[in-house]
């Protein structure tokens, strides 16, 4: 069991009538926790996933997000302007509006997701004064390219197809608007 995702083992479904929210292999979900992934990476990941699999074609309001992944929408707001300005998302204004994917859900990897909100994949202190000649430092030039590698590895395209093998029900058509 991964610690911080409440009932859930490699993204099955809790049980408690939540939908699964994220598909990793083992390997991936390692990584993601080595590198002490934020609240923050995991609701942005929790959303654009959402995005990807209910968005349908039409933009999707962060309240509708907030609402069926179980996010503080004020917080989501936050989020998703990172990954606007990151360009993983846009918005659309006024009535009817919300966020689309700015690219194709299979051209946007879970790596990109988590250097659109954290900048980068592994965040390392600079030099420090235990640091000798003799360190091995390019160590962690390796852990951060297999990091890499094993979040682009993951589009979230791929997280759509098996969040659907699954089972994992979509949200329902948008209610309908009643006019008077």
């Amino acid at each position: 069991m991964y610690p911080g995702f409440r009932g859930m083992r490699h993204g099955a479904p809790s049980g408690r009538g939540r939908p699964a929210r994220v598909f990793l292999t083992p390997e991936q979900w390692y990584f993601f926790y080595a590198m002490r992934a934020t609240q923050q990476l995991k609701y942005a990941l929790y959303g654009v996933f959402d995005l990807a699999y209910n968005g349908g074609d039409g933009p999707v309001t962060l309240q509708e997000i907030g609402d069926r992944q179980g996010i503080p929408t004020r917080y989501l707001e936050q989020i998703f302007q990172r990954l606007r300005r990151a360009g993983l998302v846009r918005s659309k204004r006024g009535p009817g509006g919300g966020y689309l994917l700015a690219s194709p859900a299979h051209e946007i990897s879970v790596a990109d997701v988590v250097i659109g909100v954290q900048g980068a994949l592994l965040c390392m202190a600079e030099g420090g004064e235990d640091e000798g000649p003799a360190t091995p430092a390019f160590v962690w030039d390796e852990i951060s390219e297999g990091l890499r590698q094993a979040l682009a590895a993951r589009s979230i395209a791929d997280l759509c197809r098996e969040a659907e093998q699954r089972g994992v029900e979509r949200a329902d058509e948008r209610p309908l608007m009643y006019e008077i």
